[in-house]
């Protein structure tokens, strides 16, 4: 039989089943391909207040779903207002019986956002953005049990709000904008454990916005109520001083 007869009968796929593209897909395993999920809110808090909040690894595990333990392992050098932040963290995580512990880098361009990169994953921040953290920016990536990568990056961003006066024809009288704040959470992840990934399925697609709502939560908690709210001077953002002793 010719080879162009054998052409024929062939289907097209079968002339590719040993290519490049069909090797790249046998190698990833079903469920653990990149996935990328993402959720906004718009909260009635000063932006810098949130942004502190977010900032706070250390207690990630008191409100974060599914994080067990957290605890900040390295601190930046001072960025040009004297502050530190947080530059690799430890976090425990668990979820259907199953616990593991995981290292990722931290990047923090103050009072913007907070990116957290495990596995292979690499941030496409600028460095002059992030030059206190110049001492971790080209560290190596740390394998762990669950993620191939993730990346988990906070943006806040001021959204400001003035109220209708009620009579926009005849009423002058002025009010303030109200301080809200643009909360944006994105997660890119890919799974490297099979397992993880099958036991995940049900609830990955929601974790976005669990882990948004929580923090809103969160956020409610800290900052509304009589002697409530993060201003100069409150122990939380003393934290983040390069002169106090931090971690504790």
């Amino acid at each position: 039989m010719s080879k162009a007869m054998l052409r024929t009968l062939r289907p097209a796929s079968a002339l590719h089943s040993y290519g490049p593209r069909a090797r790249r897909t046998f190698i990833t395993l079903p469920g653990t391909e990149a996935q990328s999920l993402s959720a906004t809110r718009i909260l009635p808090y000063k932006s810098s207040s949130l942004y502190t909040l977010i900032a706070d690894v250390d207690s990630y595990s008191s409100f974060v779903p599914y994080c067990m333990e957290s605890k900040v392992t390295k601190w930046s050098e001072a960025d040009k207002n004297g502050r530190r932040w947080p530059s690799e963290a430890d976090l425990k995580v668990g979820w259907g019986g199953y616990e593991e512990k995981f290292t990722s880098r931290l990047f923090c361009v103050p009072g913007s956002i907070v990116e957290a990169l495990s596995g292979d994953a690499v941030t496409d921040l600028s460095k002059a953005d992030i030059s206190h953290h110049s001492a971790t920016f080209d560290a190596p990536a740390t394998t762990n049990a669950i993620f191939q990568s993730l990346n988990t990056r906070w943006v806040v961003k001021p959204f400001h709000f003035k109220p209708p006066t009620g009579q926009p024809q005849t009423d002058k009288t002025l009010h303030p904008a109200r301080d809200q704040t643009e909360v944006h959470l994105t997660l890119n992840f890919q799974f490297s454990n099979p397992i993880y990934a099958a036991l995940s399925k049900a609830v990955a697609p929601k974790v976005a916005g669990i882990m948004i709502e929580a923090f809103e939560v969160r956020a409610r908690k800290l900052l509304d109520g009589p002697g409530s709210g993060i201003t100069e001077g409150h122990p939380l953002d003393e934290k983040f001083s390069a002169g106090k002793k931090i971690g504790a």
